[in-house]
């Protein structure tokens, strides 16, 4: 096996390339059921990120993952299970989907499954979005289950009526004081976050 090649640290560059029109839009404006998931990302001193960019994936309402080819594609009434934001200048992001179900033949609770891509880091980060209208299913979720109850907070959406209907609340804290919890779901321990890793035994 040849070596690695060292992570490149100059940028980020995302602007030119990744986000897209409608990125984060899983479902299209007036789709029924819809639900607005928002935050802001902050850095290890609790100040805005404004050029992150936040990927998510998720089940849909049947707890199938969509396989088909296209996620990119925004046609005005298809669910994609894909979402890719980008925040502006005061680190905010918002996107629209629908609540997930838990995953089919999964023993997690409904989530979204998160990468979280900002400067300074050499490799992206990876986190879930749980529900806690999921109170049963919560419970039995083997990573919810293996944080206390203050790390577990920090992977729970906050309802708050959300910007334009019923909706969620959703920071990323990159280090420091309520650090978000990030996975490590590398083969070979490539992933590096700045601070806690929780092994699963599966990706998102």
């Amino acid at each position: 096996m040849l070596d690695l090649t060292p992570s490149q640290t100059v940028g980020p560059f995302f602007a030119f390339g990744l986000p897209f029109d409608g990125g984060g839009d899983v479902v299209p404006a007036g789709t029924p059921g819809a639900i607005t998931l928002h935050g802001t990302v902050r850095d290890g001193a609790g100040a805005a990120v404004p050029d992150a960019l936040l990927e998510f994936w998720q089940a849909g309402p049947d707890g199938r993952l969509p396989t088909r080819p296209g996620s990119l594609h925004r046609d005005g009434r298809s669910f994609t299970g894909f979402a890719r934001v980008a925040t502006d200048r005061a680190g905010d992001y918002t996107l629209r989907t629908l609540r997930p179900a838990a995953p089919s033949d999964s023993p997690h609770a409904p989530h979204l499954a998160v990468t979280v891509f900002a400067r300074g880091l050499l490799h992206h980060l990876f986190t879930r979005v749980y529900f806690p209208n999921h109170v049963d299913a919560n419970a039995a979720d083997p990573l919810l289950a293996a944080l206390d109850e203050e790390r577990r907070a920090t992977l729970m959406a906050v309802p708050d009526g959300g910007p334009t209907g019923p909706g969620y609340r959703f920071d990323v804290r990159m280090q420091g004081p309520g650090e978000t919890v990030f996975l490590d779901l590398s083969a070979h321990g490539l992933a590096q976050p700045p601070a806690e890793t929780i092994e699963t035994p599966e990706s998102p």
